[in-house]
């Protein structure tokens, strides 16, 4: 008589924590990044001393770097979702 169990192999176990730390990395190395992206925005507006390009990029800066982290706080959470569906 074979038992036979739902297991994962090693290597899958192995991969899966590795995507995991990356994935922690990531969100941690993307909150101070959005944070300086948007601080550079507000300065290149602020000292744009009526250069309207540099208005207009400070101003694309800011809405670039906003909408980014929103998409991998979003993306987060639906691969989140699917983990506690899935698992």
């Amino acid at each position: 008589m074979s038992n036979s169990y739902a297991a994962d192999p090693k290597i899958v176990s192995t991969l899966n924590s590795a995507f995991e730390s990356i994935e922690k990395w990531l969100l941690k190395l993307a909150t101070p990044a959005a944070a300086v992206a948007v601080g550079t925005g507000i300065f290149m507006k602020k000292f744009s001393f009526g250069d309207e390009e540099r208005i207009r990029l400070g101003k694309k800066l800011i809405k670039n770097s906003l909408f980014s982290y929103g998409f991998i706080l979003a993306l987060d959470l639906i691969l989140a979702a699917i983990k506690s569906l899935v698992g």
